[in-house]
């Protein structure tokens, strides 16, 4: 088997690059490259094209084998998260290995993953949102390129203490705790209720990943979380609150992004459309079968230490939350992980106004958003598959 896994490391967070750049980023399409004006190769070509029940063109898997081994980054382990669990199902599956790629997944943290791709030490990544996505573009001088979106709403909410507010109003004076910073689709949410951050509100920096210990933390109100982690582990230990969700407050947002450089598509066109291929067949199967692909995340969390002591409980929680998400969120005929560049920059809208891509800055979501994930869908929204 070509594919394989990478024992678990945790990834430091390494220093971003932020000088910016004047060159707009570059869209993607599947059926022409970007990011180089010698590039020529179309992927409807007779002799490239694959065709459902067919023969893997022999040109197309020379082609994909030239691309060499293609490293993918997860954004937490390999948790069974959307972003993550479809690229673990795919290479289980063998589907990698059927399209003649060399793929291999690294464990990864998302915002440490950006300048990995720049670089090209890695060709394909997890993010955490589209909206990430587009603002790590910037800062790592790079055009990235979103290739699946798998969610398109907000993952993030925003836990409160019982009896410390039943609306948005009632946090006016109160502390809010994070991780790292607050999550912009919060942000957007309280700031449409007139709370503004360092103003109506203060937040504070949470040590670690326990949201058992952080919600007994006497100095805050309540703490910022995903629907799909922390609501899940205070269920489980009986633990009351009420959660103020981004989505029922009509705030844009999306979850399970992968991205890789329109740099690497231009060069690889066959290779980065094929990845992506074989990870929605990936995405299909663990979306038909929740509990199983999760309980095959945890073998593999396992088999590598699992350093974050991630549990088949939990894991269950997290991804039969995010797949019932993503089947919300998928209009019906479409493919799953289809980038919408409508509701897209209807997010990158939003997200602008907080200041998310600098002072003033709102920029074109359909620089950012490929259409690969188009084209491997028949008519029916099944993968295109050979065999």
């Amino acid at each position: 088997m070509r594919s394989r896994l990478i024992p678990t490391a945790l990834f430091g967070l390494i220093a971003l690059v932020s000088c910016g750049s004047d060159d707009p980023v570059s869209s993607t399409s599947a059926t022409s490259t970007t990011g180089s004006d010698d590039s020529t190769t179309v992927l409807t070509e007779p002799e490239l094209a694959v065709e459902s029940g067919a023969e893997f063109p022999a040109e197309r898997c020379r082609a994909n084998e030239a691309a060499g081994t293609i490293t993918f980054l997860t954004g937490f382990d390999y948790a069974a998260a959307a972003s993550i669990i479809e690229v673990v199902t795919a290479d289980a599956a063998g589907y990698y290995d059927d399209l003649c790629l060399d793929v291999e997944i690294r464990p990864g943290f998302s915002a440490a993953n950006y300048p990995q791709v720049a670089s090209n030490t890695a060709q394909f990544a997890s993010g955490g949102s589209f909206s990430e996505v587009v603002a790590f573009s910037a800062a790592n001088d790079v055009n990235f390129v979103a290739v699946t979106v798998d969610g398109r709403s907000a993952i993030d909410t925003l836990i409160v203490k019982s009896g410390e507010a039943s609306d948005l109003a009632d946090l006016d004076g109160s502390t809010i705790g994070v991780k790292g910073k607050l999550p912009p689709a919060i942000d957007v949410m309280l700031r449409n209720e007139g709370l503004v951050e360092g103003e109506q509100y203060q937040t504070v920096l949470l040590d670690g990943f326990d949201p058992l210990a952080h919600i007994e933390i006497p100095a805050i109100s309540g703490l910022t979380g995903w629907k799909s982690n922390e609501v899940g582990t205070l269920e489980r230990e009986g633990v009351g609150f009420h959660q103020f969700d981004p989505l029922e407050f009509g705030v844009p947002g999306s979850f399970g992004v992968i991205f890789t450089s329109a740099e690497f598509v231009s060069e690889h066109p066959t290779a980065a459309q094929d990845f992506t291929r074989a990870t929605l067949k990936g995405l299909g199967d663990a979306v038909a079968d929740p509990e199983a692909a999760a309980l095959a995340s945890v073998e593999v969390l396992n088999a590598n230490g699992n350093p974050n002591f991630l549990q088949p409980d939990g894991e269950k929680f997290r991804w039969e939350t995010e797949a019932a998400l993503i089947l919300q969120g998928t209009p019906e005929g479409m493919g799953l992980g289809v980038p919408d560049v409508d509701g897209l920059q209807t997010e990158i809208d939003a997200y602008s106004d907080v200041g998310l891509f600098g002072d003033g800055e709102n920029p074109d979501a359909a620089l950012f958003a490929s259409d690969m994930a188009v084209e491997v869908y028949d008519g029916d929204a099944m993968v295109i598959w050979p065999g």
